[in-house]
């Protein structure tokens, strides 16, 4: 079985892989200032949770785009599990059937994307990630990471609107069912969640006009299904693609040790 950790500057995703399967996903705050001893007993508690023995757990793959974690995480499994965790980085990145072309700079969750991505299809592709960020990966058919995109997402979007407007309040991520918005919740929803249907169909185009007209598309992140209406616009949509990224650079690095 493996453990799966996928650091992002809101959540941090937790996998099990085992079977051919991920059996258990979660998803725990990412709040910086927590110590190590935390994080291991949030592992603890959910294994406990989901009848999982520690002792099954035979490997530990890290992705982290927040440094002030990724050590903290890798002590909190270790200590855990007495496993050293696999942690993706460009000493790995340079063993992978991708070509990276500035390892030190990517964030390692498109790194993964692009992996799951790349390995579904044998082909140009791009990947829309729809987390704390909206990012666009696109992958050549050599298998080359050619560029990214990087926009707010939209919870960012809308927290950023929803805090500075006179009286403070939440917005529902919710896709209003007309443009013209009849109040301040309706018109933030209506400029951000038909706004960025319109980007990201835009940004598909471009990308395939770039890359290859033919690349397919995948949607990932946590909030992939926000906008229903563009399931159409993407051959795949799968949440889990990042960790499915994950656990297959996992594996080739151990393959080639």
């Amino acid at each position: 079985m493996m453990l799966a950790l996928d650091v992002g500057n809101s959540d941090i995703t937790i996998g099990l892989y085992a079977e051919a399967e991920w059996r258990h996903v979660w998803r725990i705050p990412t709040i910086t200032e927590l110590p190590a001893m935390y994080f291991s007993m949030r592992l603890a508690n959910q294994f406990l949770e989901s009848g999982i023995r520690k002792e099954e757990i035979k490997v530990v793959g890290i992705s982290s785009v927040v440094p002030e974690l990724t050590q903290r995480l890798e002590e909190a499994s270790s200590g855990l599990l007495n496993l050293k965790p696999i942690v993706l980085g460009p000493d790995i990145y340079k063993k992978l059937p991708l070509v990276i072309l500035k390892p030190y700079e990517i964030g390692s969750d498109l790194v993964c994307n692009a992996m799951g991505a790349y390995t579904m299809f044998k082909r140009s592709c791009v990947v829309a990630d729809f987390g704390t960020a909206l990012t666009f990966t696109g992958v050549s058919n050599r298998g080359e990471i050619v560029g990214v995109s990087i926009a707010p997402g939209l919870r960012t979007a809308i927290k950023s609107l929803s805090q500075h407007t006179a009286k403070l309040f939440d917005v529902p991520l919710e896709m209003p069912s007309s443009v013209l918005g009849k109040g301040t919740t309706h018109a933030i929803q209506s400029g951000v969640l038909i706004g960025y249907e319109g980007m990201v169909m835009h940004m598909l185009k471009k990308f395939r006009l770039e890359l290859d007209p033919d690349a397919n598309a995948v949607a990932t992140g946590g909030l992939c299904y926000a906008i229903p209406s563009l399931k159409s616009s993407f051959d795949v949509v799968d949440p889990r693609l990042t960790l499915e990224g994950l656990r297959l650079i996992v594996n080739h690095e151990l393959n080639e040790r």
